[in-house]
């Protein structure tokens, strides 16, 4: 098949069920028509409908034997290669000006990683490495979605979870059998998880490594309608208004889900790595995925914080504020967001090398010191255009305002400097739901979140960053000023 269309993302979605549960209902009936996924599932069907359009053919797909596959399955051989996906990722992004996170080249990438570190999994068993081979073949050559877990409940945070007064909370394993493996337990946080193919269970990672941690030590990928699997949803932040009313929740509002996991049968061909805690805490740095789907983030980043300073010089320009020196360094802020990501982005791929593994991977030190910012640039952006709107992001009528009797009165109190109110309610309307609508909130806290908690992160990026070049040097002064102190000294009379 290859790079699908929207139509097949959205025909595959309905044709195969899944347990999903909103608002204390089960969704009954095609995905594609329930309210709280039907805008973002067309929003995921033009990120597919992107590789099809001419001007995009050469750099969202690549081809393998007559057929064309989504660039994000691309193996890198080469720093063109990189660059290429790249591009790929970016134009993914821009599409949604960085406000799906979760967009499938995430964890394309990840998984492309995994499937040439094969040799990883055979340490575990060597099926296991035929098996991420395979599933990997087998999400290229579909063009699935994935979403994926890799968190346990937050029972108390202060125990591992075979410590927990009820250690059956967290998903774990309770038979293994000719068939599969058994699994039974809860997992947080699938985002898209309703909207997607399939899940990748991901190992939670800080085992202890200890035989009561065995059981919760895996990493396997199932259909999304498999027997027992059920998501049950946060509300919806798509409220059912119009793109005027809330321009992003009612296109990218992703949704996150916890996966309840009823003993689910896990079949052994699906089945990556089992019973091994340490192969299970460093799978993501040793197959170099971290690497990979951190280089997709960034360019999520890059999009993201280019969209925010779109519409931050679009409220200066309207309401006529650029003069103000306060105003220009804010605004200056936000353009160096935006230029430092890119840098990060030049530099991981210019310092690119082949890895163990036969893959041009991405610099890591650029990359790891982007995803400890970002977490938080991104609320300072978002606080930025707060400042910048102030009052005026509370005074943003609804479209129903726009065509009522009370119209006249808009167009006369809500007028711009530089443009006409109609403009200044859509465009302030578009800054309300990036920076102060359940969306918009949302967004920050998965951005302060993303790649887990931060203080945890800095603590790990201090301790593994090498600074020993940096220490010599200030060494090599100290002892040569010790030096020219001794031979400058006078004896003591």
């Amino acid at each position: 098949m290859g790079a699908r269309t929207g139509a097949d993302y959205l025909e595959r979605m309905d044709r195969e069920g899944r347990e999903v549960w909103i608002d204390g209902e089960r969704v009954e009936g095609p995905m594609s028509k329930h309210p709280a996924f039907r805008n973002v599932m067309q929003s995921m069907a033009h990120l597919y409908d992107l590789q099809h359009e001419e001007q995009n053919r050469d750099v969202m797909t690549f081809d393998v034997g007559g057929s064309r596959y989504g660039t994000s399955f691309l193996v890198p051989k080469t720093k063109d290669d990189l660059a290429q996906r790249a591009r790929m990722m970016k134009t993914w992004a821009d599409a949604t000006g960085g406000m799906m996170g979760r967009s499938p080249d995430y964890l394309n990438s990840a998984l492309m990683a995994m499937s040439q570190a094969a040799a990883y999994f055979a340490e575990n068993a060597p099926a296991y490495a035929e098996n991420i081979r395979n599933y990997f073949a087998y999400v290229r050559e579909n063009d699935l979605a994935l979403t994926h877990t890799l968190i346990n409940p937050q029972v108390n945070r202060a125990l591992t979870v075979s410590q927990q007064a009820n250690p059956h909370v967290a998903a774990h394993v309770v038979e293994k059998n000719k068939q599969g493996v058994v699994i039974r337990g809860a997992r947080l946080l699938a985002t898209q998880g309703p909207i997607t193919d399939e899940i990748l269970v991901f190992p939670s990672t800080l085992l202890k490594g200890t035989e009561e941690d065995n059981p919760y030590s895996f990493a396997f990928a199932i259909p999304n309608s498999t027997k027992g699997l059920r998501y049950i949803c946060r509300e919806t932040f798509d409220y059912g208004k119009s793109h005027f009313d809330h321009p992003l929740g009612s296109r990218f509002e992703e949704m996150d889900a916890l996966v309840v996991f009823d003993d689910v049968l896990v079949p052994w061909d699906r089945v990556f790595l089992l019973e091994d805690a340490k192969l299970c805490n460093n799978l993501h740095m040793q197959t170099h995925a971290t690497l990979h789907m951190t280089h997709q983030v960034l360019q999520k980043n890059i999009a993201k914080a280019e969209f925010v300073l779109g519409v931050a010089e679009e409220m200066v320009d309207a309401i006529g504020i650029g003069q103000f020196q306060h105003v220009q360094e804010k605004m200056s802020e936000i353009i160096l967001a935006v230029e430092t990501m890119k840098a990060f982005n030049t530099a991981a791929i210019a310092d690119a090398t082949v890895d163990e593994w036969g893959v041009m991977t991405p610099a890591w030190n650029p990359l790891n010191a982007a995803r400890q910012m970002f977490p938080k640039t991104y609320p300072r952006l978002v606080e930025i255009i707060q400042l910048l709107g102030a009052s005026g992001l509370m005074a943003i009528p609804s479209e129903s305002d726009m065509t009522s009797a009370i119209r006249p009165d808009i167009d006369a109190y809500l007028v711009a400097r530089n443009v006409p109110a109609a403009d200044r309610v859509r465009l302030f309307r578009l800054a309300w739901d990036t920076a102060l609508s359940a969306f918009g909130s949302r967004q920050v806290l998965y951005e302060r979140y993303f790649f887990g908690d931060p203080v945890r992160m800095a603590g790990v990026y201090y301790q593994s960053y090498d600074k020993s070049a940096a220490v010599e040097r200030v060494r090599r002064l100290l002892e040569e000023s010790s030096s020219t102190d001794a031979k400058t000294a006078h004896p003591m009379g």
